[in-house]
C-alpha cells in the first residue's frame, strides 16, 4: 500500500539547486532512512513532504487520510503549555477517550447528577469499546524510558535535549500511521537509543527517518536513500549494505569516467586536426564525442572530506587526576577518581544522561572545581575542548569573520594556508564563507564549531558529543582524522559507532560515582555488563540451589514450599495494584497523581519481573526433587 508516491520533484533556493528530477515511494512498512551531506537539502525534502514548503516542479501523491507523525530537527512547542499538553492534546482516540471520561467523572464529582452519571456511563462504556485502559501503560513505559516525569512542567523552561525527548514521546504514543523523524537520536544517552530501536523494528511501524546514528541505520532501517549532487540514490538494504554498494557504484563510475577521458584525448585530437573535413565526416561520430566530453568531464560526487590540521607538541607530562570528587547537592557524580594520562591515549566516557560526564570534562578543563582531589596539567597541553551546546554567536556575523578571529592562517602539514582555503577545503564554499551565520543549517554550524576546535591546533581534544548533526561523510573524516591523532582525545558521544572505532578504553560511570576503567571499546562494554548480569543471574540461582544441602532423593527444604507460596501470593498483589492504578487513570483528573502512577506503574513493573524469576528459580529446586523421584 502506497503511503507517499514522489514523481520527480526539484528544488532550488536562489542559484543553490538541492535537488533535481527526483522520485521514490513509501509504502506501508518500510523503513527508509535519507543520508546526505549537510545542507544538500534533507530538511527541505522533510518539509516539502510535511507541506511546508513548495517543490519547484513534480508531483507528490499522499494517500487520502494518512496520519503522520513528525518530529522536527528542535521541536517547536506553544511556550505557554506544559508537557501534559504537548502530549495528551491530541486527536488520538485512545487518547480522546481517556480524556474524555476524566472530564466526565471531574462534572460528577463537583456535582452529582443523572445527566453526568449518564456521561461518565457513556465513557466508561467508550474506554471498554477501545481498551483505552491499558494505552496508558504503554504511555507510562515511554514516558519512564525517556525520563519524563514532571508533567506540569512549562515547556518553555524546557533545554532542547529535553525537548526532543518530549517531542519524540509525542509521536510515539500517538497512533500514526507512518513516522517521519528528523534526527531522534540526538539528545538521547546509549541506553535509550537500543531501546528506541528495538520500538521502532515493529512490524507494524513506517518510517521515514534522517540520522546520522550508523548503529542505528543498520539495526533499524531496511533501505537507505542517499541525496548526492541533487540527485537520489536507492539502496535496498541496511547502512552496511549502503556502504558496500554506495563502494562499488563510486569505483564502478570511476572506470567509465577513466575510460572516457582516454578515448577524449583520442577523439580530441582528431576534432583539432581535421577543421575542414569536418563537416564531411560522420555526424554521428562528432555527436559522440560531446557525449563523450560530457562523461569524461563529470565529477564524481563522493562528498569526501580530509581533515589534516597540526597539533602542539606534547611534553612528558599531560594531564594527572588524583582522588577526584564531585557533588551536587546530595548527588555525587564523581566519587574518589584517579588517572594518569599518557600520549596518545582515546577514551571514551560512557553513562546515562545525568551520570557526570560533562562534569568530569569541566574539572579536567579547569572550568568547575572538584570538591576533593586535585587536577595537575602538564605545561604543553593545550585543551581542544568541543561543547555539547556548540557554538553560539552573539552577533549574526559572516563565517569568514568569525573563523578570522580565531586565526587568520591555519597550520597545515609543513606549512599554512590562510582561512578561505582551509574553509573551503572542508566544504564552506566562498559564497557560504561570506553568508551569515544564522543561515547555516545546524550541521554546518556545527562542523563550523568543529573546525574552530582544530584550526586552534590542541594536542589533547576533548569532545562532547561532537556527533549531534553532522553527515556521514563528516563523521568518517572525523573518525579518520581522530585514528591519527598523536595527543590525547576524551569522546563523550552517543553515537556507537565513532565510540567503537576510536576508544582505546572506556571510563564507564556506575553507580555513586564510581567511574570504572575498562580496557575496551563500547560495544565490548556492553558486552560486559550484559555477561556481568547473566553471570549475578546464574550466581544468584547456584547460591539459591546451594542453600540447602540434601542426600540424593531427599525432599527440598520447606522453606521453599513457603517462600514460592509467598511469592505467588506477593506477585498476584503487585499485579492487583498495578491494575488498581492503571484504572485510576480514569478516576481522578490531577496531573500530578497521574505523573506519580506512571512512575509507580514502571516501578511495579520491574519488581514483578523481579519476584517472578525468583519464583521460576524456586520452583525449577521443587521441580529438579520431583523429576529424579
Amino acid at each position: 500500500m502506497n503511503y507517499f508516491q514522489v514523481e520527480g520533484i526539484s528544488k532550488s533556493f536562489g542559484e543553490k539547486q538541492l535537488f533535481d528530477d527526483i522520485s521514490f515511494v513509501i509504502n506501508r512498512g518500510d523503513k527508509k532512512a535519507l543520508v546526505a551531506k549537510n545542507g544538500a537539502g534533507k530538511t527541505s525534502l522533510i518539509n516539502i513532504l510535511m507541506g511546508r514548503e513548495l517543490q519547484d516542479n513534480g508531483k507528490i501523491t499522499i494517500r487520502t487520510g494518512l496520519k503522520v507523525g513528525y518530529l522536527e530537527q528542535d521541536p517547536k512547542f506553544d511556550e505557554s503549555h506544559s508537557v501534559y499538553d504537548v502530549l495528551y492534546n491530541t486527536d488520538n482516540k485512545f487518547i480522546q477517550a481517556i480524556n474524555a471520561y476524566h472530564i466526565a467523572l471531574e462534572n460528577y464529582q463537583k456535582k452529582p447528577s443523572p445527566t453526568h452519571q449518564t456521561e461518565v456511563d457513556k465513557a466508561i462504556s467508550q474506554m471498554d469499546i477501545l481498551q483505552a485502559w491499558d494505552y496508558e501503560t504503554k504511555i507510562a513505559e515511554i514516558l519512564t524510558k525517556f525520563g519524563i516525569s514532571d508533567m506540569e512542567q512549562n515547556v518553555a523552561t524546557l533545554s532542547g535535549g529535553q525537548r526532543k525527548k518530549v517531542g519524540l514521546a509525542r509521536v510515539l504514543i500517538d497512533d500514526f500511521d507512518l513516522l517521519i523523524l528528523d534526527e531522534p537520536t540526538n539528545h538521547l544517552d546509549l541506553e535509550m537509543i537500543r531501546w528506541l530501536e528495538g520500538f521502532l523494528e515493529a512490524d507494524n511501524i513506517t518510517l521515514f527517518m534522517v540520522t546520522h546514528d550508523r548503529y542505528f541505520l543498520n539495526n533499524v532501517c531496511s533501505s537507505i536513500l542517499e541525496l548526492s549532487g541533487g540527485s537520489l540514490y536507492a539502496f535496498n538494504g541496511n547502512y552496511s549494505y549502503y556502504v558496500e554498494k554506495k563502494a562499488e557504484m563510486m569505483e564502478l563510475e570511476r572506470r567509465v569516467i577513466e575510460k572516457a577521458q582516454n578515448i577524449y584525448r583520442t577523439e580530441l585530437e582528431w576534432m583539432r586536426r581535421m577543421p575542414k573535413a569536418r563537416a564531411t565526416k560522420s555526424k554521428s561520430r562528432i555527436e559522440s564525442f560531446h557525449e563523450l566530453e560530457e562523461v569524461a568531464k563529470r565529477r564524481i560526487h563522493d562528498d569526501k572530506i580530509e581533515f589534516k590540521v597540526n597539533s602542539a607538541r606534547l611534553g612528558h607530562k599531560i594531564l594527572e587526576l588524583y582522588y577526584i570528587t564531585k557533588s551536587f547537592e546530595e548527588k555525587t557524580v564523581v566519587n574518589d577518581f584517579s588517572y594518569i594520562f599518557k600520549h596518545g591515549e582515546k577514551i571514551g566516557i560512557a553513562g546515562p544522561n545525568g551520570s557526570g560526564k560533562s562534569t568530569l570534562l569541566n574539572i579536567i578543563t579547569g572550568n568547575l572545581k572538584p570538591d576533593k582531589g586535585k587536577v595537575t596539567i602538564g605545561q604543553t597541553v593545550q585543551f581542544g575542548y568541543y561543547r555539547q551546546e556548540g557554538f553560539v554567536e552573539n552577533q549574526d556575523r559572516r563565517v569568514i569573520d568569525i573563523m578570522k578571529d580565531i586565526a587568520e592562517e591555519v597550520a597545515v602539514g609543513k606549512g599554512t594556508v590562510s582561512t578561505a582555503v582551509f574553509l573551503q577545503h572542508f566544504g564552506f564554499s566562498f559564497s557560504e564563507q561570506y553568508a551569515y551565520f544564522s543561515t547555516l543549517s545546524g550541521g554546518e554550524k556545527r562542523k563550523l564549531y568543529l573546525l574552530m576546535v582544530l584550526m586552534q591546533n590542541p594536542n589533547f581534544l576533548i569532545l562532547d558529543e561532537p556527533t549531534n548533526d553532522l553527515d556521514i561523510a563528516t563523521l568518517n573524516a572525523l573518525e579518520d582524522f581522530l585514528a591519527d591523532f598523536k595527543g590525547c582525545i576524551l569522546i563523550v558521544s552517543h553515537d556507537r559507532w565513532f565510540m567503537d572505532k576510536l576508544s582505546d578504553h572506556i571510563f564507564a560511570f556506575e553507580e555513586d560515582g564510581k567511574i570504572k576503567d575498562f580496557p575496551g571499546n563500547y560495544t565490548q562494554y556492553l558486552e560486559y555488563k550484559e555477561r556481568q548480569e547473566l553471570n549475578k543471574k546464574k550466581s544468584l540461582r547456584q547460591e539459591q540451589k546451594m542453600e540447602y544441602q540434601k542426600p540424593k532423593n531427599a525432599k527440598p527444604s520447606q522453606k521453599y514450599f513457603r517462600e514460592a507460596e509467598q511469592l505467588e501470593k506477593e506477585i498476584a498483589a503487585l499485579e492487583e495494584e498495578k491494575q488498581m492504578l492503571t484504572e485510576k487513570f480514569s478516576e481522578e483528573a490531577s496531573i500530578e497523581n497521574m505523573t506519580q502512577w506512571s512512575t509507580r506503574i514502571g516501578e511495579l513493573i520491574a519488581i514483578i519481573d523481579e519476584k517472578t524469576e525468583r519464583w521460576m528459580n524456586v520452583i525449577a529446586i521443587i521441580e529438579d526433587y520431583e523429576n529424579n523421584n
